[in-house]
């Protein structure tokens, strides 16, 4: 076995983002699904994954996924939140050197990809 890889965050806001990402991909994986949280090495740095077997997300909305205020399911009112948790994660992800995206489609699920430079 490998040694994991090593880099350095802070590590209340990196439980923020990880936490985000794994509140959104329960919320969004029914009874049965899956959430997958994973770490790699990756080039030049870390990888940090979280995957589910949930709804997913559509093509056309997955360029917004990041933006202030921006909700998938406008129908699900006030409860569901503001719309800045993945805002503020791609936030401080961006503040540690990192970069984060999405890949997603309707009934197949959704990984965000967290990219994080060693030192």
């Amino acid at each position: 076995m490998t040694d994991p890889p090593r880099f350095f965050v802070d590590p209340e806001r990196l439980e923020g983002v990880l936490s985000t990402l794994t509140a959104n991909a329960l919320r969004h994986t029914p009874a049965g699904g899956r959430v997958t949280l994973s770490a790699t090495a990756a080039s030049g740095g870390a990888a940090l994954t979280v995957a589910d077997t949930g709804e997913g997300i559509a093509a056309a909305d997955l360029p917004f996924v990041f933006d202030r205020f921006w909700r998938g399911d406008r129908a699900r009112g006030r409860s569901a939140g503001a719309g800045l948790g993945l805002a503020i994660a791609r936030q401080l992800v961006l503040a540690h050197g990192g970069a984060i995206d999405v890949q997603s489609a309707p009934g197949e699920g959704t990984i965000f990809t967290i990219r994080l430079p060693t030192p």
